[in-house]
């Protein structure tokens, strides 16, 4: 069998040993060993680990933003209804996949203040789904369907802010696991869109 290109196999072992033992923990020279390749090798594809970070979530697990350009470009396809309940379908499912891989930064202050920055000079970080949903907002209240009145920031802000919490908040529940989300999206979805909707009419 032909093997998988090393740009690949990184992404791979990446992903593989932040979901395993955690960001913070993992090392790029375990990833590399992980993948079959040199360290060396590893720096001609990525040139940190906070940036084969960023493309682990970019390309391991689901990501909000070709669905916010979507439905930027074509916000009234759907209902703004269903086009929230897909975004808190999207959201939830990257912050369940992505949480186990970075709340380990947490435990490490001064590893955690190095990633930040690393963050800060790649464009990139924590805040960016809320910009972008409040950007879709935005497109929303131009085209008549949201409230012009709606703080589309705030509104972006309790939407992403339910979605990270759902992945870790119910682990000490007696089931054990967050709500399900065919109903958890759509019911967050209708709850957020009557705060901030034209009072009578349909979104």
């Amino acid at each position: 069998m032909q093997q998988k290109p090393a740009r690949i196999r990184l992404l791979d072992a990446a992903h593989e040993l932040m979901l395993t033992v955690g960001l913070a923990r993992t090392t790029t020279k375990e990833i590399a060993k992980a993948a079959g390749c040199s360290e060396a090798a590893l720096y001609k594809y990525f040139a940190s680990k906070e940036e084969l970070f960023i493309r682990v979530l970019e390309e391991r697990l689901p990501t909000l933003g070709p669905l916010l350009d979507r439905l930027m470009s074509e916000p009234e396809k759907h209902t703004v209804e269903a086009n929230l309940t897909e975004i808190v379908r999207q959201a939830a499912i990257f912050y369940e996949q992505s949480f186990p891989i970075a709340a380990s930064l947490y435990a490490e202050t001064q590893l955690k203040r190095r990633h930040d920055e690393a963050m800060r000079q790649m464009g990139a970080g924590a805040h960016m789904p809320i910009r972008g949903v409040a950007a879709y907002l935005r497109v929303e209240q131009r085209a008549g369907r949201v409230h012009p009145c709606a703080d589309t920031f705030a509104a972006a802000s309790l939407l992403m802010g339910a979605c990270a919490q759902r992945a870790f908040a119910y682990d000490a529940t007696a089931e054990g696991k967050p709500p399900a989300l065919d109903t958890f999206a759509p019911a967050l979805a209708r709850t957020l869109l009557r705060g901030i909707s034209l009072a009578g009419g349909p979104a």
